[in-house]
């Protein structure tokens, strides 16, 4: 099947999962905010890309275990997880980063989210971002739009930036 075709593809359940990561997405966020500001754990991951901390393994953990149970004929990738080639074999993938801004994270402030998309054939078919200390959710569905809080989102017109 084209690529284009994967949002029209009869199996895709496309409220199921989306059900399934908004849900999946706000408990990484009632995970991660059970850790905020209160003696993070945080080390430097070995590659040197970046802080990570015991909450981004917690949410990496829990996130794969409901997701995969939910899909296990669906592929993982997570900036946490050490990366299966058999994902690549898979029709779908949840691609996710379980503490999207770890450094904001780690020093307490706001600007971090929970990151979870679900991928088909390349393409992003849903995207989900928790943004549980700002009181933030963002939700996007390929071909039908993007929402904050609820709230439709618009594309800017604007052709330039100064």
């Amino acid at each position: 099947m084209p690529a284009a075709e994967a949002p029209f593809d009869p199996a895709f359940d496309r409220a199921s999962d989306l059900a399934l990561l908004g849900k999946a997405a706000r408990i990484a966020g009632e995970i991660g905010l059970r850790h905020f500001r209160r003696g993070v754990v945080a080390w430097d991951k070995p590659d040197g890309h970046g802080p990570v901390t015991e909450a981004d393994l917690e949410i990496d953990r829990a996130l794969r275990a409901g997701l995969m149970a939910a899909r296990p004929d669906y592929g993982w990738l997570s900036e946490e997880s050490t990366d299966d080639p058999a994902r690549l074999a898979a029709r779908r993938v949840f691609i996710l980063d379980p503490i999207d801004g770890t450094r904001d994270f780690v020093h307490g402030r706001p600007g971090w989210a929970i990151s979870v998309a679900l991928v088909s054939a390349g393409r992003p078919l849903l995207g989900m971002l928790d943004a549980p200390a700002r009181g933030e959710f963002w939700q996007a569905e390929a071909g039908r739009g993007a929402w904050r809080n609820g709230e439709r989102l618009a594309a800017s017109r604007r052709t330039e930036l100064t």
